[in-house]
């Protein structure tokens, strides 16, 4: 590929340092992602300018007259703290009939909102658990088809935000406490599923028309407590700490082969359904018997060096820095106007 001239728009606040850090500041900051991408789009001869965006786009039209730039390289997701308007940026890049890296507006609406994400899916008969949305101020009105134990998560946000143990719910006062939790701390509808009692499992997926799935991986829980849930919370997923107490992993499943193409079969499925784009993490849930739940479809899931995503695709064949240069392939070929 030619050097491009890389806009990399980031959150304020997590611009990374022009000099570079020693290894263990770079490895716990939080923008190591950040860094990572930035250093890696200068080492393969990239023109790269980094601007930090939070409530206003006004950075981006001047930086955009200014520099001119070929690829925005995209690592918002949200805007004004606001997880459901990262679309918007997208749509705003569109506008300015600038290209990007990753999904496009309509793939992050989709995925975003859970339960719109499961009622297509659905659709087209991919295995999602069933599951009720609880809007902001209303109570839970839990239909006959819902048994415990269930599981209650915020609609719109990720990485496990809002998720802890008692997410999973198997009473009618667990429930609505936990619903309540959600629409006072999160502040976003709840979503309530039929909890899958299972493997944890990842599914990289990355490409446009033509997709390429990564091994599958999984999360593994050696050392969880017998009366512990085995889910991904938010401290399962963030606290390096409770990660070593607990023996919590990620690796490589090691499936069968029938049943790793069926998954990887599986997640294309799911991202097609979506209209995704760019590249995503698909997560879902495998029973004892084999049987293959959709928990949710991630577009744009975190790019650091080391994480999940990366180490998935390295195991692939493919190194961190084909990876992002084949990001900003797959973002120079997108045409927004094929979803008109």
């Amino acid at each position: 590929m030619k050097p491009q001239r890389v806009l990399t728009l980031v959150h304020k606040g997590l611009e990374p340092p022009e000099e570079a850090p020693d290894q263990a500041t770079a490895a716990s900051a939080s923008w190591r992602m950040e860094y990572d991408v930035v250093r890696t789009l200068k080492v393969l001869g990239h023109e790269v300018r980094v601007i930090g965006v939070h409530d206003d786009l006004t950075p981006i039209r001047a930086t955009m007259d200014d520099f001119k730039p070929t690829i925005t390289f995209n690592l918002m997701e949200a805007f004004d703290d606001v997880v459901v308007f990262d679309q918007n940026v997208v749509s705003y890049l569109e506008l300015l009939k600038v290209p990007y890296t990753g999904c496009n507006p309509r793939g992050l609406t989709l995925s975003r909102d859970k339960g719109l994400a499961k009622k297509l899916m659905a659709y087209h008969r991919i295995p999602v658990p069933d599951f009720l949305v609880v809007p902001l101020g209303n109570r839970v009105k839990l239909p006959k088809r819902l048994h415990f134990p269930l599981i209650v998560k915020s609609l719109t946000y990720e990485s496990s935000t809002g998720i802890s143990q008692a997410s999973v719910v198997e009473n009618e006062e667990q429930l609505h406490k936990r619903v309540q939790f959600i629409h006072d701390t999160i502040m976003t509808p709840a979503i309530v599923e039929a909890f899958i009692d299972g493997r944890e499992l990842y599914v990289g997926v990355l490409g446009n028309d033509r997709l390429q799935t990564f091994p599958v991986w999984e999360m593994s829980f050696s050392k969880m407590p017998e009366n512990n849930w085995k889910i991904a919370t938010e401290r399962v997923k963030w606290s390096v700490k409770y990660q070593k107490k607990h023996g919590i992993d990620t690796a490589e499943a090691g499936l069968p082969g029938d049943v790793t193409a069926r998954v990887q079969h599986l997640a294309k499925r799911v991202y097609r359904a979506l209209d995704l784009s760019g590249y995503a993490r698909v997560d879902l849930r495998m029973k004892a018997d084999g049987q293959l739940f959709v928990i949710e479809a991630n577009p744009n899931p975190q790019l650091a060096h080391g994480e999940d995503f990366a180490e998935s695709a390295q195991r692939a064949g493919v190194s961190y820095a084909k990876l992002i240069e084949r990001i900003i392939g797959l973002g120079l070929q997108w045409q927004p106007s094929r979803m008109a």
